[in-house]
């Protein structure tokens, strides 16, 4: 993962628009754009991914669970970013975070405010994976 521009030092987009940006993300997760969502392994593992049927039916249940998660507070969100929030699935605990690259993904992104400048990677993982 990449390590984040702190809040004091960003473009002035401002951590509302970056939080409705990552917020669409999420609503919109099975057909990012041209943002990514990615899985790692033990998140594969996890849902059965080579399983097929039962892979795909739990991918959904995991991509809903990353889509509806709603529980931002000052705690989980300090930036009012909405860039991060942990679940259990399947009785793992689980977290998803958005990480801001170039449109190229060499680099982080100069301004996350920005969709012209910023791809958006949404990474699902296993919490012991971190």
């Amino acid at each position: 993962m990449t390590e984040q521009t702190p809040q004091s030092e960003r473009p002035a987009g401002g951590p509302a628009e970056i939080a409705r940006l990552n917020d669409l993300l999420r609503e919109h997760i099975t057909t990012p754009g041209h943002n990514r969502v990615v899985m790692t392994i033990g998140i594969a593992a996890l849902i059965g991914d080579v399983a097929l049927f039962r892979g795909f039916r739990k991918r959904a249940e995991l991509l809903r669970a990353v889509r509806d998660f709603d529980a931002f507070d000052h705690g989980n969100d300090p930036y009012g970013e909405h860039d991060m929030g942990s679940f259990a699935f399947e009785d793992a605990a689980c977290l998803w975070k958005i990480d801001y690259y170039s449109p190229d993904l060499a680099a982080g992104s100069e301004d996350p405010a920005d969709p012209s400048r910023t791809v958006r990677v949404l990474t699902i993982m296993r919490a012991n994976e971190r």
